[in-house]
């Protein structure tokens, strides 16, 4: 296959993953009356399930040998499963609150922290329009927590929690299946442990549960791995700075959701603070775009 025809598949990928990443809420909705941490304790479990599974067909079983390994790694395994268990429980929990305009607006803070997290830790340089976007959508936080006396904590929250663990991964040779694996693996003692010791519910006996409750259930490990393998298809097909405009497919379709269909408020505050976001992201893609055109330009005047 042509350059054309991969990159044209990465872009397919691209928008597949996103996309799914967006809809996840209409999921969680559906079962929006089981406490969050017991839809938690299902998504570690049967994402271990689902991704030891694809490991096995693509007999990638090598590579976690080699994590398994490496002490170190596993140290830094453990505080990113932490943070990703940290993520997932409580954007569970905010969707099925009514809070999913937060999650929303943690999703698109969530790459301008990646911009400022890899100017601190990573030494990288920000240009300028780059440096004006970050410090916009500081001031639409800021002008929030002075105005109307409350700081964006689900949506700070949700993004700094990933933000972190995309660092931590990004320093850590560890591919994204065994690593993703390997984290489900060290939470999943956890979750059994909840399921055990937990008081019952309603839901907490499976052999008690009707049929499409349990579907439901079992689908988390799905949705949470599907979204995933079409991000990493997508990241070898075309370059990391294309795949950013992606991004903001997720908390777009989210935004969406929450307001059309799910009926939460879009109060004054939230438009403001959304209005910097957004012109933050507007102003940083065009910087980004306006990036890769020089570098194009300069690749084609090379040849």
């Amino acid at each position: 296959m042509g350059q054309t025809g991969t990159q044209q598949q990465g872009y397919i990928f691209a928008a597949l993953a996103f996309f799914m990443w967006g809809l996840a809420p209409i999921y969680f909705k559906q079962i929006d009356t089981i406490d969050a941490i017991e839809i938690l304790t299902h998504r570690v479990i049967w994402s271990m399930v689902f991704i030891a599974i694809i490991i096995g067909f693509l007999k990638q079983w090598h590579k976690v040998q080699h994590v398994l390994k490496k002490p170190k790694l596993l140290l830094m395994l453990c505080i990113s499963a932490g943070l990703l268990g940290f993520n997932w429980g409580l954007f569970i929990w905010a969707v099925n609150n009514n809070h999913m305009l937060d999650a929303s607006l943690g999703y698109y803070i969530n790459p301008l922290l990646n911009v400022l997290l890899g100017m601190v830790f990573l030494a990288e340089r920000l240009r300028k329009w780059q440096l004006v976007a970050v410090a916009m959508a500081v001031i639409g936080v800021t002008i929030q927590v002075i105005s109307f006396g409350s700081f964006p904590v689900i949506a700070f929250s949700l993004a700094s929690s990933f933000a972190v663990y995309g660092l931590i991964r990004k320093k850590i040779p560890v591919e994204s299946l065994p690593g993703l694996l390997l984290e489900a693996v060290i939470l999943t003692p956890f979750a059994l442990a909840y399921w055990y010791f937990s008081v019952p519910t309603a839901t907490s006996d499976l052999a008690q549960n009707n049929l499409m409750t349990n579907i439901l259930l079992v689908s988390a490990g799905v949705v949470t791995t599907l979204p995933l393998l079409c991000f990493t298809g997508a990241a070898k097909r075309i370059p990391y700075s294309t795949l950013g405009f992606f991004q903001y497919i997720g908390p777009s379709l989210m935004f969406i959701l929450a307001v059309v269909f799910y009926g939460e408020a879009f109060s004054t505050q939230r438009v403001i603070t959304f209005a910097f976001i957004w012109s933050a992201l507007a102003l940083f893609s065009w910087d980004s775009y306006q990036n890769a055109r020089k570098a194009r330009k300069g690749d084609l005047k090379g040849v």
